[in-house]
C-alpha cells in the first residue's frame, strides 16, 4: 500500500488546514515553499471549482515553488449565490487546497497556495467589478462550464433573449453575468486610462477564447458600442485546451484527506495526468506557465478538437448508458463489457476519423490513452457528474462530430445510439426502475420531450435549441428513431448488443 495511506491508523488527529498549520503538515505532504504573505495578485479567477484548483492554480503553484510568478497570485470570485459556500470554506482555511493525486495503485498529496483571497458574492457584482478594475489585475480567467456562455444554438452568437443577458443590458452597472461584470470593469479601466486585461477561458468549449470574446464584446455592444470596439481592439481572449479529470468532492474525498492527515473542507482529487495548451495572446503579460509544463502554440485548435471529441464526447458516450444501467462511475463503465464495447467502436469508427493528429500524438493513440485514463479505478468520477448538463454537452461535444460524419457520408449509427440513450435517460428512470433525479438546467423540458419521444421519436429531435439543423436531417432521424424505439421496446443492453455485436451470457453483466 502507498506510504501515505499507511498513516491511516498512525495519524490520529488530522491537521486542520490553515496557513499556521503548514508547519505541522504530515510527513510526505509538501506545502508551499514560498512566502505567501509576499504574494501579489495578478489574476482574478471566476468560477472557482475543483477543476481550476487542480489545473490552472496548480500550474501557478509550481511556478511559485520555483521562485517565479509571485506577482500573479489568484483572487477567487463567483457570480452566483451558490459560490458563497465555497468562499466561506476556502477563506476558513486561508485559501489553501489539498490536492490528492490518484494514480493507479498509488496516492500522493500536496498543499497549494497560489490563491490568496476570495471576493464577496454580491448582487450586482460590485466587489468583483472593483477588483477587476484594479490595474494590478492583468488576467481574468474563467471556468463557468460549457453552458455558461449564453450561446444561441440557432445562430452561434450571444443569446440576447436570455433573461440574464436582458438584465445586464438593462442594468450595465449592476450585472448578474460574468460577461456583464467583465464589461463593466473594462469600462472603468478604459475611462481611468488603466488599460485592458486578458480574459482567459479555461472551459471545455471549442474556440473558448473566441466564444469569450464574442460574449463580452456582443454584450458590451448592446449598451455601449464604443466600449465594445475598445474591448475588441485592445483586450486579449486566448484560446486554450485544458485536460485533467477532476471528480467532484464529497464525503469520500473529505475522508480521504483526513486519512492522509489533513482536515480540509474542500479537498480536490485528480488523476495523474495534466495538459494545458494555450494560445500566446496576453495583452498585459502572463506567468511563464510553460516552465511548469504548459504548452504555448498558435495551433491550439487541433489539440482542442482531439481532446473535446475523444475525451469529452467520449464521456457522453459512456455516461448515459451507465446511468441507464445503474453503473456508478466512469471506471465502472469501462469494466462493463457492453458499455466498453460501445465506447471502443464509436471512438474508432465514428470519432477518430474526424480528428487530426497533433505533434507527438495521433487520434488512435490518444483514444487508447483516454481509455486507460477512464479505466483508472482510483478516480471515482460518477456518471451523474459526467452526464450533468447534457443540453450543453451534447451540442458542444457530440453534435459537431455528427455533422462532420453526415457531411462525409460516414457511419453515424453509434453516435445516433448515444443520442437515443440520452433521450431515454431524460425520461427519468433507469432500467431497474429507480428514478433519476433532475440533472440538467433544462430538465423539465428534456423530460417532457423524452416522454413524448417514447411514442414519437422525432419529438426529441424537435428541440431545435439543442439540435438545430440536425433535427431536419432525415438520415440521422431514421437512425435515432430506430435506436430509441429498440431501447424502449427491448432495453439498453439489447441496443448495445445490436450495435457492438457483443454477445454476453445472461447474468454476466453485474456491476
Amino acid at each position: 500500500m502507498d506510504e501515505l495511506m499507511e498513516r491511516e491508523t498512525a495519524q490520529l488527529t488530522p491537521v486542520k488546514l490553515s496557513q499556521e498549520a503548514l508547519k505541522d503538515l504530515p510527513e510526505g505532504i509538501a506545502g508551499p515553499g514560498y512566502d505567501r504573505a509576499s504574494l501579489k495578485p495578478g489574476i482574478i479567477h471566476i468560477g472557482l471549482g475543483n477543476f481550476h484548483r487542480a489545473h490552472q492554480a496548480w500550474y501557478l503553484h509550481r511556478l511559485m515553488q520555483k521562485g517565479l510568478a509571485k506577482d500573479w497570485a489568484i483572487i477567487g470570485a463567483g457570480v452566483r449565490p451558490y459560490d458563497a459556500a465555497m468562499r466561506q470554506k476556502l477563506l476558513a482555511q486561508d485559501c489553501l487546497t489539498t490536492l490528492i493525486e490518484l494514480a493507479p495503485g498509488s496516492v500522493s498529496a500536496e498543499i497549494t497556495g497560489s490563491m490568496i483571497d476570495y471576493l464577496p458574492i454580491e448582487d450586482g457584482n460590485g466587489a468583483l467589478i472593483r477588483a477587476m478594475a484594479d490595474p494590478a489585475i492583468r488576467i481574468v480567467s474563467l471556468t463557468v462550464t460549457e453552458g455558461g456562455y449564453f450561446l444561441d444554438p440557432a445562430t452561434g452568437g450571444l443569446d440576447v433573449r436570455h433573461p440574464d443577458i436582458r438584465h445586464d443590458v438593462e442594468n450595465p452597472t449592476r450585472p448578474c453575468t460574468v460577461f456583464g461584470a467583465i464589461a463593466a470593469a473594462l469600462k472603468t479601466r478604459r475611462d481611468a486610462g488603466a488599460g485592458p486585461f486578458t480574459v482567459q477561458s479555461c472551459d471545455n468549449l471549442r474556440g473558448n477564447g473566441n466564444a469569450t470574446r464574442q460574449a463580452v464584446v456582443s454584450l458590451a455592444r448592446l449598451t455601449d458600442p464604443k466600449l465594445a470596439d475598445w474591448i475588441d481592439q485592445t483586450c486579449s481572449f486566448p484560446n486554450s485546451m485544458v485536460d485533467c479529470i477532476v471528480p467532484a468532492t464529497g464525503p469520500v474525498e473529505i475522508a480521504l484527506a483526513r486519512k492522509l492527515g489533513i482536515e480540509d473542507a474542500v479537498p480536490v482529487t485528480h488523476e495523474n495526468y495534466r495538459q494545458w495548451v494555450i494560445e500566446d495572446d496576453f495583452c498585459a503579460g502572463r506567468p511563464d506557465w510553460n516552465k511548469a509544463g504548459a504548452v504555448f502554440t498558435p495551433s491550439v485548435h487541433d489539440y482542442e478538437v482531439m481532446k473535446i471529441r475523444i475525451l469529452n464526447a467520449g464521456h457522453q458516450v459512456l455516461a448515459n448508458a451507465g446511468e441507464m444501467l445503474s453503473v456508478e462511475t466512469i471506471a465502472d463503465c469501462m469494466e462493463h463489457p457492453l458499455i466498453a464495447a460501445l465506447f471502443q467502436k464509436v471512438q474508432q469508427e465514428e470519432i477518430a476519423p474526424y480528428v487530426a493528429a497533433v505533434p507527438g500524438m495521433n487520434p488512435q493513440d490518444y483514444a487508447e490513452l483516454i481509455e486507460r485514463r477512464f479505466s483508472n479505478a482510483a478516480i471515482r468520477d460518477t456518471v451523474r457528474r459526467v452526464a450533468f448538463d447534457g443540453s450543453s454537452r451534447h451540442p458542444g461535444f457530440v453534435h459537431p462530430i455528427l455533422r462532420d460524419a453526415l457531411a462525409a457520408g460516414g457511419p453515424i449509427a453509434g453516435l445516433s445510439l448515444v443520442e437515443a440513450l440520452w433521450a431515454r435517460m431524460c425520461a427519468g428512470t433507469r432500467e431497474d426502475s429507480t428514478g433519476i433525479e433532475a440533472n440538467d438546467p433544462h430538465w423539465e423540458a428534456l423530460a417532457e420531450a423524452a416522454m413524448a419521444a417514447r411514442l414519437r421519436p422525432q419529438a426529441w429531435l424537435e428541440q431545435h435549441d439543442i439540435y438545430g439543423d440536425l433535427a431536419g436531417n432525415q438520415w440521422f432521424a431514421v437512425e435515432f428513431s430506430r435506436w430509441l424505439s429498440l431501447i424502449w421496446s427491448e432495453g439498453c443492453e439489447a441496443a448495445l448488443r445490436a450495435y457492438t455485436g457483443h454477445e454476453q451470457a445472461q447474468g454476466s453483466l453485474d456491476t
